[in-house]
């Protein structure tokens, strides 16, 4: 791993063993998706996936906090931004989840806290996912007057287009236990006890042969749901779609005005 490699918004941890441990590093903003963030994820997952010293990585987050989601000043500058600039946004974050989903090595999620939105595509693109008891879980987006739509591709491979659609347009939050149901979430494991599952699931990779591995992990995905340009394209089309009609600026301006947007009731 290059020691000149220099983040602000994540961390990399690396053991004797090879195991990497990626952080969220953003614990003020409860790991909020900024710019800066999914471009730092996009290049450590790069940077880790064609490093041979790395066996397993783990993704992790500091603070209180897995993913809420949208950085929230991002979301603000949406209202006013053109199409290109909001494609632009689009394509970073469908780049970081791309550049996770193909990492050459296993991806052991620890979530802990609460993960919405994009924290659900990460969970998504991870190989599996150990969580927290406590954790709660939600697509939110259309709360907002937006839709999941950059980690459609990953959620609804994940989860298959049946479970996906009990939480995909209702902005429900859910717990853990329904998380596993979900097939979002593989192992739940009481807070005190997180790490040590980790730990667990990561010693069998030590004893298989890394190449092999990501043989065996390049092929899943060859014959699982098949994710491509088109695909994440078509995706990002469905999302500017949304900003340039009536309901996400309202949705987003009654976020910030601390008022209900026009079509809440109750």
């Amino acid at each position: 791993m290059s020691a000149d490699m220099e983040f602000h918004s994540i961390r990399i941890a690396c053991d004797g063993r090879g195991v990497a441990t990626l952080s969220l590093a953003r614990p003020e903003k409860h790991n909020a998706l900024s710019a800066q963030m999914l471009d730092e994820l996009t290049e450590a997952a790069n940077m880790l996936s064609h490093d041979g010293a790395v066996r397993v990585v783990i993704l992790a987050a500091d603070g209180p906090t897995f993913c809420a989601g949208g950085d929230l000043a991002w979301m603000r500058a949406q209202i006013t931004a053109d199409a290109e600039t909001r494609r632009a946004g689009a394509r970073q974050l469908a780049n970081m989840l791309m550049a996770m989903n193909t990492m050459a090595k296993p991806l052991i999620g620890r979530v802990h806290g609460n993960a919405f939105g994009g924290g659900i595509g990460m969970m998504a693109v991870c190989d599996m996912v150990v969580a927290a008891r406590d954790a709660k879980f939600g697509l939110t987006e259309t709360k907002l007057g937006l839709i999941p739509a950059t980690i459609g591709p990953y959620v609804l491979a994940r989860m298959g287009e049946d479970k996906a659609r009990r939480v995909f347009m209702s902005s429900r939050i859910f717990g853990a236990e329904e998380a596993v149901t979900l097939n979002l979430a593989a192992r739940l494991a009481d807070p005190e006890d997180l790490d040590q599952c980790i730990e667990e699931e990561v010693a069998p990779y030590l004893l298989c042969a890394p190449g092999a591995v990501a043989e065996a992990k390049r092929l899943a995905r060859t014959l699982g749901p098949r994710i491509d340009a088109d695909m994440i394209e078509h995706s990002i089309d469905r999302l500017i779609a949304m900003w340039e009609g009536d309901e996400a600026p309202e949705g987003i301006a009654a976020f910030f005005d601390k008022r209900k947007p026009r079509w809440q009731q109750g």
